[in-house]
């Protein structure tokens, strides 16, 4: 039997990654790679860099640069219930993974599922961040796009992933007091959105908890194998996975 070895980040978090975004899908992915990426680019420089202090250039490429970061579309996930997840490569760099006709045939946006695994990867490239919260005795996982997942709003006329602000996991903020996340939706620190969910540790168990029974009820009913939480508790710190969308919120824009 094969044993899963956790990966180490091999990058300085303080430096300004170069992101090499390259295609290797055969399912269109519904929007220009071009325009993709120089939205993307927007929502870094304009979104999410002046709130989190995470900025990147992304660059179009044919394939992995050395000692850079990657993203990159294939057509059918390799994760069971994925639509897209951020890792680490052997040599320990962030490398996002959006799978093409698997976020199609779940009726997502490859550019949703993209900016949403972009964001989270800036955040957390690592995949080892984690926080203390409301819940005794319980850390949470810094995922900045987990709870408010099924909203989206657009750059350039391209949907991009909602996410959260720093604030969020600030638990002295009172309600209202501060933004929360991008669309002003979140009202309080940890406030988990009906569409969304997040991780916890607690009583030496990786779990979820969700916004909504409907949203636990769709995630349960999912192969977790792949997911975050569940290699976790092989004491890896691999996949962080984007799930099912609610493409009805993304199309309103």
């Amino acid at each position: 039997m094969n044993t899963i070895r956790p990966v180490a980040g091999a990058f300085n978090q303080g430096d300004t990654p170069t992101i090499a975004v390259f295609n290797k899908a055969k399912t269109p992915l519904g929007v220009d790679l071009g325009a993709l990426i120089s939205t993307m680019q927007k929502y870094v420089d304009q979104c999410v860099a002046p709130v989190w202090g995470t900025p990147a250039q992304l660059v179009r490429s044919a394939g992995f640069i050395k000692n850079q970061w990657a993203m990159v579309f294939l057509d059918v996930a390799d994760a069971p219930g994925a639509l897209a997840y951020h890792d680490l490569t052997p040599d320990g760099l962030p490398l996002a993974k959006v799978f093409v006709k698997t976020t199609l045939q779940d009726d997502a946006l490859v550019s949703v599922s993209a900016s949403h695994e972009l964001v989270e990867m800036l955040v957390d490239p690592a995949i080892n961040l984690l926080t203390t919260g409301p819940r005794a005795k319980t850390v949470y996982a810094y995922e900045s796009a987990d709870p408010v997942e099924e909203l989206s709003f657009k750059v350039n006329s391209i949907p991009m992933s909602d996410f959260v602000y720093p604030s969020y996991f600030e638990v002295f903020h009172k309600p209202g007091s501060v933004p929360f996340d991008h669309l002003r939706k979140v009202k309080k620190p940890f406030q988990i959105l009906a569409g969304g969910y997040q991780i916890i540790f607690k009583n030496g168990k990786w779990s979820e908890i969700y916004g909504s029974r409907a949203t636990e009820k769709r995630l349960q009913k999912e192969d977790r194998r792949g997911h975050r939480s569940q290699q976790r508790k092989r004491k890896t710190l691999k996949r962080t996975s984007l799930r099912s969308v609610n493409n009805s919120n993304q199309k309103k824009g």
